[in-house]
């Protein structure tokens, strides 16, 4: 790291004497800090941060360093019990920490995400995420309590999220339809994350809104995860970022994808596709679908703005319970999210005032429909489903070089009720 930056990042946080491991602080409200460390001072390094430095540039955001040893303590060895997904980024373990493994810590389950070398993202995006949601505090995003930065190893604790994805509850058979009013929920709740990053001091793009990065707690409140792809947004007199184009294929912006300028208004058209999956219950890109409805935007959109026509789109689970004067609104936010033309989208905070009142609307009709919680442990006809988890997780305890007998536990099938996390979707990546 060049020195005339580190000295810039101790000015920035006002303190000269510094030890590697981040002093705690309190954060107040909703907000960001008025002295948010700009992710860009830090990409345009050639180089990644070292340990000392990644520690001295979060100096006050109340982050823990761990050990792999302490790691490897709280999820058991990593062992298969405590396997609970797998991501572009890496597999992911549960696990439980309290003050005896470090003072201060609040007794809590965690979720604990590796990076796989070999994976689709590298020690770069684990970089923007420590910084990101290092400085970053909000109710609607995942909360980032501390980091492993050891050797090779790159790994991140956050709060657990005992719903796991939106996407697995949307599309996935074991899961049991999601109500009308915890979609409404979920929707609002993913907005108000964007409209925060969005209005910050320093505005942030998201860059990857998607279905499997929403993250549901046991309230059905979503989270923003991921933010290995997040940008710092235009200053001053810029009107965009130019980037590469990255993110996933279905949920990017057009416009995006064609020049690789980055706006909030991108994330504001990917959110109209998580909008649009919300209402259907079909995937973005389907390709076990005909034709003409494999991509969900060009197959629906002309329904959203037809009222008697958009029974059709709506997601035969739900058996006809919603509201259908807010289904009605919140197609039109969804028509509005998905324009063609980037300036005529709207912008988070119009997409909260929306939707917010439509939580209050009580003309859901009466009927048969009963939601049942997800069963907590697994079914006996998903073999294959835990067999394939397995084989992931022991090809990463192969990489992590663990000891023999540190992956005995006995099994408890937490992975059944916790976040899988994100499925490897496609890239699209071009050169700067």
């Amino acid at each position: 790291m060049p020195k005339s930056l580190l000295k810039e990042l101790l000015c920035c946080f006002g303190n000269s004497d510094v030890s590697p491991q981040p002093k705690p602080r309190k954060h107040t409200g909703n907000s960001l800090s008025p002295r948010r460390l700009s992710y860009s001072d830090i990409s345009n390094s050639p180089s990644l941060l070292s340990p000392e430095d990644l520690s001295i540039s979060l100096i006050g955001s109340n982050l823990h360093v761990f050990t792999l040893q302490e790691l490897k303590l709280v999820t058991n060895g990593f062992s298969t019990s405590q396997f609970i997904g797998e991501g572009g980024f890496g597999p992911v373990y549960k696990g439980f920490i309290d003050d005896k493994l470090k003072p201060g810590l609040k007794a809590q389950p965690v979720a604990v995400k590796l990076l796989d070398q070999d994976g689709a993202q590298g020690p770069k995006e684990w970089q923007a995420e420590v910084i990101f949601l290092g400085q970053l505090r909000h109710q609607n995003l995942v909360k980032l309590i501390g980091y492993c930065y050891e050797n090779e190893h790159r790994m991140l604790v956050y709060e657990f999220m005992s719903r796991g994805s939106l996407e697995n509850h949307l599309f996935k058979r074991f899961f049991n339809t999601l109500t009308w009013s915890m979609r409404l929920k979920i929707a609002v709740g993913a907005a108000k994350g964007l409209a925060f990053l969005h209005e910050a001091e320093k505005p942030v793009i998201y860059r990857d809104f998607k279905a499997s990065n929403i993250l549901l707690d046991s309230d059905y409140s979503a989270k923003l995860s991921d933010f290995g792809l997040a940008k710092d947004g235009p200053q001053g007199d810029d009107t965009h970022v130019s980037t590469r184009v990255m993110g996933t294929h279905g949920y990017a912006a057009p416009e995006y994808v064609m020049t690789g300028h980055l706006t909030a208004k991108s994330d504001v058209y990917s959110y109209g596709v998580v909008l649009l999956e919300l209402l259907t219950g079909r995937r973005s890109v389907d390709k076990n679908r005909p034709p003409r409805e494999q991509n969900l935007v060009d197959w629906a959109k002309s329904y959203l703005t037809d009222v008697r026509k958009l029974d059709r789109i709506m997601d035969p689970s739900m058996d006809g319970q919603y509201s259908l004067k807010g289904a009605q609104k919140a197609a039109e936010v969804a028509y509005q999210c998905l324009s063609r033309k980037p300036k005529t989208r709207p912008d988070m905070k119009n997409v909260v005032e929306a939707l917010e009142p439509l939580l209050k609307l009580a003309d859901v009709p009466a009927g048969p429909f009963v939601y049942t919680a997800a069963p907590e442990i697994i079914c006996k006809d998903d073999d294959n489903h835990k067999k394939d988890e397995q084989k992931e997780h022991h090809r990463h305890m192969h990489k992590l070089k663990l000891p023999k007998n540190s992956a005995q536990s006995i099994s408890n099938g937490l992975h059944w009720n916790s976040p899988k996390h994100h499925q490897h979707h496609h890239k699209r990546s071009l050169e700067n």
